[in-house]
């Protein structure tokens, strides 16, 4: 039980000592300064409950308690004196950095804030602050004998329930009570496993062994990767045979070594031998003991991080997820099915496809498109040499599969004995226009879409899809012929953003917010629709593919062969803890887990940008399967909308004839335009008047009606606290340079992801985010919150948030200026022309966009990009380099921003 306005004094505990209970205790925190005030927390005895000290702040009282000692939460007890807030929510700020590396808190007590009025600026930032700290209010029953609000709940990392308000008549305020909930730990599961044990003879007696006298003579594909794989099995089974065991499956640090569990095996045997004798001298060895395996976990423990830190350096990736998998809980582990529960996923898998292909209309009798001759043509593939298949599978990121011939690790070491019959198979299907068969079959793991969901619901998996490494080879060598064609005949989508180089989601949304931004300086509102495809990819149609390959791509020969053998005859079957179901065929989609499958999808939706182009009224641009649609109009001209709702009918109707289904579950529509400056807009929308929503995610940025990108910045902050408070638990473990690149993975990578959107931020929203980088940093530095940050930013070389935006804005103007960028994003940036000879007509300067008013549109990129470029001195603008140009960017924004 937490109290506040206790009024005790100080060395006073009378008071409290009586109105504990039999088995209770109390701890007590008097207002030092003057009368008033005060804080308490009553527990009982079996509890194990500790006071720790936190910073004192003058505009309001604290008392944390630490509760439990294996798993503890800690219990924030707060008294906030009436009076102006600001410096509270001030205070209160620094507070809640100051306890980041916490991860289950509850804080309660009396704030003297009506959060109940939604007039009240302070409540409203209280939340707002709470909320990007990750803790969630819970009261929202009047407290207080007015009817406001003032006691309040917030937890973080914890349960509870059954939230209640109580008036006693002891107090003008009234008991808050609840339940507090703790998860149990879960049980270990038994997991069954089969592994080849490789030892580190194993890669030279396979060498050894090998002899490719038994397939040399092969011509045929499928016949040479039969003796390959056979001979290859034959040499395992001798040196690395297949071991089964049953095993309790269980977290294991990675940093735990044979010294490590060799001394904790010698503590527990000392241990015993005390408890034994209860002799003085055993007590003392096994202390020393103790303090040993302890030193030797964590130095065992650095060691690993430093080494994970140094290898991944230039692999943010590797680096975040390993790292995110060590800080973070652990995901739910999948549940052990048997063999009849992965042969029910492997019927649902292929259910669900089919019932998505049910529901797609009829072919409609409407006009053929008119297909454009194709002016490029592509009949055979170039054959590859050993030195390139060597330089793929150096840069292709590890995988493994069940069904790899060789585990990948004996893979790369035995590579130098293999690689020229890797080479040999790879040319052999490029020159006979056939896929392995071998390569055909994919083995699908069932993945939790989401931790927490329940398992027992087969919809709440998602199928990861996974391929043998040589067919991932292959695939990467057609992969690389096939975008030099495109790109060579710029047979690619102008506004197809996915899985293309120099494209991103950040240039996808650049151009999209940019033409709304635009739209209103002048005067005008947007309708913006997301379109979401259901399974996509795995709906497509192979004669419709290879027919859109041929007649649109230009393949032919045994180009076109290949890609047909490619398609069929394809295979998978669902895998759950070694238990592997029966097959079943793949008779349309495009393969997932393949190199070649999102190329090909892209290839596949070609047309459609064509269907939408027919309708001069709407813009739009494409993301892989995410489409997006917006249409601008004045006020005064709602009836341009009805082009939008037409163009929707016409993008069904090509989609049911290409076997795709639009889900219009997930169709977002949302409507930029001041408040109630169209009323009755819904009428002229159709149906898309029912999924009008105030804000939506759009590629992982929340776009709202106002383009304030404010819930956005509230979610990011939320996200980068998260992170925060797991990097905090690195602080001793690694040396300050390895935690400064993981800082930079965790938050500053989210601080810039798409920040070039985030010239339309106020000052507010960008404080917010100054906020996340001013903890990061004092994280990083073990600074506390008195120390003033612009030292501190500037002696770790960081930009303010500010100049980060600013930089990556003029790293694209650098890129769309030298052809390195979308042509999309280049359309936007105009050099400057002037009509007659003027100095400034060698300055390569951009021309700046007239803005008819002060709105969104004057803080668009084709607004901002402009004014920042022609701020930039002439050897700035003169640079052709990009990397020197970033370079001498950072130095020049980073002088200005700590000038």
């Amino acid at each position: 039980m937490c109290l506040s306005e206790t009024w005790q004094r100080e060395e006073e505990f009378i008071h409290l000592n009586e109105l504990c209970p039999a088995g209770c205790s109390a701890v007590g925190k008097p207002r030092p300064c003057r009368r008033g005030g005060g804080l308490a927390v009553v527990y009982k005895d079996s509890c194990t409950c500790k006071v720790t000290q936190t910073q004192e702040y003058t505009s309001f009282e604290s008392q944390m308690v630490r509760v439990g000692s294996s798993n503890p939460f800690y219990c924030v007890s707060i008294y906030r004196p009436p009076g102006p807030a600001a410096v509270f929510l001030k205070d209160f700020s620094d507070f809640l950095t100051s306890i980041i590396s916490l991860e289950s808190v509850l804080i309660l007590g009396d704030f003297n804030l009506h959060v109940d009025d939604s007039s009240s600026c302070s409540a409203k930032e209280l939340l707002s602050l709470t909320e990007a700290f990750n803790f969630e209010q819970h009261v929202s029953e009047p407290t207080h004998q007015k009817g406001h609000i003032l006691d309040l709940v917030f937890t973080l990392g914890l349960d509870i329930s059954n939230v209640s308000v109580q008036d006693v008549h002891l107090s003008d305020h009234c008991f808050v009570l609840f339940d507090l909930h703790f998860s149990p730990e879960p049980k270990p599961l038994e997991v069954r496993s089969q592994r080849r044990v490789i030892s580190a003879n194993t890669a030279d007696s396979f060498s050894a062994m090998f002899d490719p006298l038994l397939f040399m003579d092969c011509l045929d594909v499928d016949n040479f990767m039969h003796c390959f794989t056979k001979q290859c099995v034959k040499i395992l089974d001798q040196v690395a045979p297949v071991k089964s065991n049953l095993s309790i499956q269980k977290k294991v640090c990675p940093w735990t070594n044979e010294v490590t569990l060799s001394l904790r095996r010698l503590c527990r045997k000392t241990e015993r031998l005390w408890k034994a004798t209860n002799l003085e001298v055993h007590r003392l060895y096994l202390r020393d003991l103790v303090s040993s395996y302890n030193e030797m976990v964590e130095n065992a423990r650095s060691d690993y991080i430093r080494q994970l830190v140094t290898v991944n350096k230039k692999n943010p990736k590797v680096l975040f997820d390993t790292i995110n998998s060590l800080v973070c809980s652990a995901a739910p582990v999948t549940p052990v099915f048997c063999e009849a529960d992965s042969n029910t996923l492997l019927r649902f898998f292929t259910d669900k496809i089919k019932m998505i292909k049910e529901k797609i209309p009829p072919l409609l009798c409407g006009t053929p498109a008119v297909i454009e001759p194709v002016s490029s043509l592509w009949s055979s593939f170039k054959s590859v040499t050993l030195t390139d298949i060597s330089a793929l599978v150096t840069k292709m990121k590890p995988s493994s599969c069940s069904s790899d011939v060789l585990p990948c690790r004996l893979f790369v070491k035995v590579f130098d004995v293999i690689g020229p019959w890797v080479t040999k198979m790879v040319n052999l299907s490029l020159s006979t226009g056939v896929f392995p068969s071998t390569f055909k079959h994919a083995i699908v793991e069932p993945l939790l879409k989401k931790t927490g969901l329940d398992p027992t619901v087969l919809s709440n998996f998602r199928p990861i899809s996974k391929l043998p490494l040589l067919s991932k080879i292959l695939e990467k060598v057609v992969s690389e012929q096939l975008s030099l064609f495109l790109d060579q005949g710029n047979i690619h989508e102008t506004f197809q953003s996915g899985f293309r180089k120099l494209h991103s989601t950040e240039t996808a949304l650049l151009k999209v917010s940019s033409d709304i931004m635009m739209s209103a300086d002048s005067g005008k509102c947007t309708v913006l629709v997301l379109l979401d495809l259901s399974s996509a990819f795995d709906t497509v149609d192979h004669q419709i593919l290879l027919r859109r390959l041929r007649d649109e791509v230009g393949l032919s020969g045994s180009v076109l062969h290949w890609f047909s053998s490619y398609l069929s005859g394809r295979s998978f079957s669902v895998t759950v803890n070694q238990i592997r179901s029966e097959s079943a065929d793949l008779l349309c989609g495009v393969p997932q887990g393949s190199v070649l499958g999102p190329v090909l999808f892209l290839l596949y939706l070609i047309p459609l940008g064509k269907v939408i182009q027919g309708f001069p009224d709407v813009s739009y641009h494409m993301f892989a399967d995410d489409i997006q649609l917006y249409c601008s109009f004045k006020p005064t001209e709602l009836q341009r909308l009805s082009s939008l709702v037409q163009c929707l009918v016409e993008i069904k109707h090509w989609l049911s004839d290409n076997t795709l289904q639009l889900n219009e579950d997930k169709t977002e529509t949302l409507v930029i335009a001041p408040d109630d400056s169209i009323p009755g807009i819904n009428q002229y929308l159709g149906d898309l008047g029912q999924s009008v929503k105030p804000s939506l995610r759009n590629l992982g940025v929340v776009f709202d009606k106002d383009m304030s990108l404010v819930q956005h910045c509230k979610q990011l902050t939320k996200n980068c606290f998260f992170q925060l408070r797991n990097i905090s638990k690195l602080r001793k473990m690694v040396s300050q340079n390895d935690l400064e690149l993981i800082t930079h993975a965790f938050v500053s990578s989210r601080l810039d992801y798409c920040n070039s959107l985030f010239s339309c931020l106020n000052k507010k929203e960008l404080s917010r985010l100054q906020l996340v980088q001013n903890s990061a940093a004092r994280v990083l530095t073990r600074t506390n919150r008195r120390t003033h940050i612009t030292p501190i930013l500037k002696a770790l070389h960081w930009l303010p948030v500010s100049s980060r935006i600013n930089f990556k804005i003029l790293v694209l103007t650098f890129r769309a200026l030298h052809g390195q960028a979308p042509p999309y994003i280049s359309d936007l940036i105009q050099p400057y022309t002037p009509t007659r000879a003027l100095r400034s007509v060698d300055q390569n300067l951009l021309t700046l966009p007239h803005t008819r008013f002060q709105t969104r549109g004057d803080r668009s990129f084709q607004a901002v990009a402009p004014r920042l470029w022609n701020d930039l001195p002439l050897s700035l603008r003169s640079m052709e380099s990009i990397d020197s140009f970033k370079k001498q960017l950072k130095t020049y924004l980073f002088a200005h921003a700590f000038a």
